[in-house]
């Protein structure tokens, strides 16, 4: 990253006989770096395999963003922790993996929920060719789970039956509140999903049909 160059390797560490990273991961932490994974809510540091916000401190780290001190004050904390704004974990092994941005985060009656743990969920459904998730505003809840999907042309699910598939893998507050079958997923040229327009789709449609 800019503020920070690079912090993981690939290929895995070397000093623990490990020549390759697992599947999804973005490989173990560089020698020399301090990392912590925290809270967003409440900064308390949280232990391996729970996702929370990647902090890195070290000789690395930036001066900060050229004449703009707010931005940078919300970056770099007064212990020199450089915020990230990706959520990640690292596991027992020393791999860590990168599950979403914090700014995408959908937030369910206080709780955390990462659309890319949702996505990849919808996507291990064998008659789901894409799928994208988006917070969608509630009053009780704050934000609800919706995604858009696309489903091979011979499936015979509903979008019901896809709800009820992702249910049985989560929690009850990472449950898909809205699903709708589409076409296709908007995505940029670099292959992003276009989140924003997601939204005010699923929007215009839950308005009509109210």
């Amino acid at each position: 990253m800019t503020e920070h160059s690079c912090i993981t390797l690939t290929h895995g560490d070397l000093r623990k006989g490990h020549h390759t990273s697992k599947k999804r991961s973005v490989g173990h932490i560089l020698p020399n770096l301090e990392v912590k994974f925290v809270d967003p809510d409440t900064g308390r540091s949280l232990p391996s395999n729970t996702p929370g916000e990647i902090c890195v401190r070290s000789q690395c780290v930036m001066k900060g963003y050229y004449k703009n001190e707010v931005e940078t004050a919300q970056t770099i904390d007064e212990h020199g922790w450089l915020h990230t704004g990706d959520i990640g974990y690292i596991d027992d092994e020393g791999d860590m993996f990168i599950v979403d941005r914090m700014k995408e985060l959908i937030k369910y009656k206080g709780f955390q929920v990462a659309p890319a743990e949702l996505e990849g969920i919808l996507l291990g459904h064998p008659s789901v060719e894409d799928a994208a998730v988006v917070g969608l505003p509630d009053k009780e809840a704050g934000e609800i789970p919706g995604a858009h999907v696309v489903i091979s042309k011979d499936a015979k699910e509903t979008e019901e039956d896809i709800m009820k598939y992702v249910a049985n893998s989560v929690a009850q507050y990472k449950k898909v509140r809205v699903l709708h079958f589409v076409d296709k997923i908007p995505k940029s040229p670099s292959g992003k999903i276009m989140r924003r327009l997601i939204k005010e789709k699923m929007l215009e449609d839950i308005s009509k049909s109210q």
